[in-house]
């Protein structure tokens, strides 16, 4: 089978213990970008995307963060859905009383209510300083601008996320997406996007290649839909049981070369 264009999640998926692209992962891609599309698709901002895309010069290549709620291509915005505005606002009141870390995220800002270690954290993950702004100071701003949030990051006590997580489920059933990578973060995310959904959107509008024609990587529960529905979905060893589960090949961990070992292996270089 000849695919013809590549999908790769990111973290977790394709960088090393060092949170980087190795140099074989590098060579890999740089070999492969002129005879097919190879496209980063994750729940990071666009801001914290590029810098790996300058490392495999892929820079003229499509964009899809935020889980599939923004689409980039040549750099502008060709689908975008965010959280309502009223689902926001609503997280923000009953967020009053229990103070858990809420990141707000709107294509390339990111703001945080304090430079507090959850903060630091995702800034040493993803290279991106964020903007220190209170919740209600951004609601504040983005009300009038008719904007709302790609992505909202809970990070706090288990506890703190368990009550955000019954919280929207009990009041708004089905409308989100409520990725918990860890017990204590939780991605919120409009449920009518996924990875696949924008696969799909890029793939009618874009490209004009088919679902059979892909290959994508991944490891995570927002990678599941994506590994089951495209030509040739692989897990990287370390992901979760249920994206192994639904994958069609397993390649090597994730921090040890598996993405580009697989594609040596697929495109014979």
């Amino acid at each position: 089978m000849a695919y013809k264009i590549i999908f790769s999640d990111i973290d977790g998926t394709l960088l090393n213990n060092e949170r980087e692209l190795s140099p074989k992962t590098i060579q890999t891609i740089r070999q492969l970008k002129d005879k097919l599309p190879v496209v980063l698709i994750s729940a990071r901002m666009p801001k914290a995307m590029h810098h790996l895309q300058a490392d495999m010069a892929i820079e003229d290549q499509p964009i899809i963060s935020y889980n599939g709620g923004l689409i980039l291509v040549n750099g502008k915005s060709v689908s975008s859905t965010e959280i309502p505005f009223k689902t926001l606002n609503a997280l923000h009141n009953f967020n009053k009383n229990i103070d858990c870390h809420l990141s707000l995220y709107h294509k390339n800002e990111w703001y945080v209510p304090r430079y507090d270690r959850w903060a630091k954290r995702e800034e040493n993950n993803t290279r991106v300083q964020p903007e220190i702004k209170s919740n209600e100071d951004v609601l504040n701003q983005w009300k009038p601008e008719n904007k709302s949030a790609h992505k909202i990051m809970a990070m706090g006590t288990e506890d703190q996320i368990d009550q955000i997580r019954d919280f929207l489920k009990e009041n708004f059933p089905g409308q989100l997406h409520l990725y918990r990578s860890k017990s204590t973060y939780l991605e919120i995310a409009n449920s009518n996007i996924s990875k696949f959904t924008a696969i799909k959107y890029l793939l009618e509008n874009h490209y004009e290649i088919g679902m059979e024609d892909c290959v994508a990587f991944g490891d995570n529960y927002n990678d599941v839909e994506m590994i089951k529905g495209v030509g040739l979905g692989i897990a990287v060893s370390n992901a979760r049981q249920e994206v192994l589960d639904v994958a069609k090949k397993v390649t090597g961990h994730g921090k040890e070369d598996g993405v580009a070992t697989s594609l040596c292996e697929i495109f014979k270089i």
